[in-house]
């Protein structure tokens, strides 16, 4: 029998006096995809950065298709056939598909004869191994992220990877552009390549990985084959503790109408005459496929793309929102989709992150107060359980779970009389998702109206009291909570609806 592509032995790796790997085993076969889950935190990171050969274990050993490897770096790395694709894309975006596969593979001479035919031939040749219909002229900025991720995959390919690293592949592509990537890795695995698949969304994993390994803590829990384990199992492995409730049971009476929305339309965004109702304290799921148009009616609430349509009434009053700032003058607070990008700042401290959004009423007359802003601070960190060394620790420094917490900090420092939380447990682990939910939960006790946008199916029947259905822009049914996916996905997909 050949001998696994990777094997990792007793792996251990300190940073000063913090353990991030305790002793982590883990093996590889060609023509295999082996998923490998854990909370943030639980070593994932570190384990891929001593395959990459980024970092240098403390003591274990590794093996590369049988043979004891002393010193990896990310040469030898990529010499040995180790290429790892992140989810977001290394690649240049002025220069074409052909351009930035060359810059890949080629060596490069002084002086040497660029062959041009010879590039274009063989982007062709490695794009199609992997049925990628893109163009070798077209350049990167104008391919959407999935075809850039083919694209660093084709280079893995033309580099002879054996080992291929998928970091969070899916996390910001939508359901079609998902099945394509699934393509991909299984031809990947039919061509004998192994890959190692690391992924917070537990259906990924049952539909591509042969087998699963779960790291807490920085120490090997077990491997299983994906046939002989199920989610709860799955679960139960990375958090350490049963998780029967993962999605806690609402604890409020939903009172008086807090949002009314009548005829509300948008032709910029694609939306048109949706009329609802949100009852304080309630949580009202907002669920359809991918462009059934949740996240833009959301951003005509929060006035980035204003209402052209219909009205808005918040606690009785009717508003009409033209821009954010008028927005949160009204009282509404929106915890967009892309943290990275709209959530928070990863340059800033915490406590910058956190006051950004109440700069006004915290340093009146512009004179900064340190010591207001250090107290807020502190009070989110203990208040939602953010973990971290302190405020003035850098946002990007914190797991994907924590910093969505300094972005829900931020607008819950507005004292908001509405919550919009679009897609508020994306690309965060089990555990931070079951924190995360309860916060959501608490926020609805005290009263506060929460408008929830989730294409987490579980999450959107776990956690909302009622359910609303959009589909081409239009809502299309209201759900009492309870519902099951079956209903949801027919009135998404047009098959029937439902009023509550």
């Amino acid at each position: 029998m050949a001998p696994p592509l990777l094997e990792l032995r007793q792996l251990a790796k300190s940073f000063g006096g913090a353990r991030a790997l305790r002793g982590v085993d883990f093996d590889l076969q060609a023509g295999e995809v082996h998923a490998l889950l854990g909370e943030n935190g639980a070593g994932k990171s570190t384990l891929i950065k001593i395959v990459t050969g980024a970092h240098q274990p403390d003591r274990g050993t590794i093996r590369v298709a049988g043979e004891l490897v002393d010193h990896l770096t990310p040469a030898t790395a990529h010499a040995r056939g180790i290429a790892c694709i992140y989810q977001q894309p290394a690649l240049f975006p002025d220069l074409t598909v052909m351009e930035n596969i060359a810059l890949r593979l080629e060596a490069g001479a002084p002086f040497a004869r660029v062959d041009w035919k010879g590039r274009r031939s063989r982007a062709v040749e490695l794009l199609r191994r992997i049925g990628a219909e893109i163009s070798p002229d077209a350049e990167v900025r104008s391919l959407s992220m999935p075809e850039q991720q083919l694209v660093e995959i084709a280079c893995a390919l033309g580099a002879g990877a054996r080992i291929v690293i998928m970091d969070e592949p899916t996390a910001s592509l939508t359901q079609k552009e998902q099945h394509l990537l699934f393509a991909v890795v299984r031809e990947l695995r039919r061509s004998g390549v192994g890959v190692i698949y690391i992924s917070h969304r537990l259906e990924e994993i049952f539909a591509l990985a042969d087998r699963v390994t779960v790291l807490r803590d920085g120490e090997t829990v077990g491997t299983n084959p994906i046939a002989a384990i199920n989610e709860a199992a799955l679960i139960r492995m990375m958090v350490g503790r049963e998780m029967t409730q993962i999605y806690p049971p609402s604890e409020a009476a939903p009172t008086e109408v807090a949002l009314e929305l009548r005829s509300l339309g948008c032709a910029e965004a694609g939306v048109t005459d949706v009329s609802f109702q949100v009852r304080a304290g309630e949580v009202f799921g907002l669920a359809g496929l991918v462009g059934a148009g949740r996240t833009e009616l959301a951003r005509i609430l929060f006035g980035l793309t204003p209402a052209d349509a219909g009205e808005i009434r918040l606690h009785g009053q009717v508003i009409h929102p033209r821009s954010a700032v008028e927005a949160v003058a009204a009282g509404i607070a929106y915890v967009p989709e892309d943290r990275r990008r709209h959530g928070v700042v990863l340059e800033l401290p915490i406590a910058h992150n956190m006051t950004l959004a109440v700069q006004r009423r915290l340093f009146p007359r512009g004179w900064l107060r340190t010591e207001a802003e250090q107290s807020l601070a502190l009070e989110f960190i203990r208040d939602l359980a953010i973990k971290c060394t302190g405020p003035d620790a850098p946002a990007g420094s914190l797991s994907g779970g924590n910093q969505q917490k300094v972005s829900l900090a931020r607008w819950l420092a507005t004292k908001p009389r509405l919550l919009i939380l679009d897609e508020p447990t994306q690309g965060v682990d089990v555990g931070a998702k079951g924190e995360i939910h309860r916060i959501i939960r608490r926020l609805a006790r005290s009263g506060l109206p929460v408008l929830l946008i989730s294409s987490d199916l579980p999450e959107i029947l776990g956690m909302s009291d009622r359910i609303g259905v959009m589909r081409a822009g239009r809502l299309v049914g209201v759900l009492p909570g309870g519902s099951d996916a079956h209903a949801v996905m027919a009135a998404a997909l047009g098959q029937e609806q439902g009023a509550a």
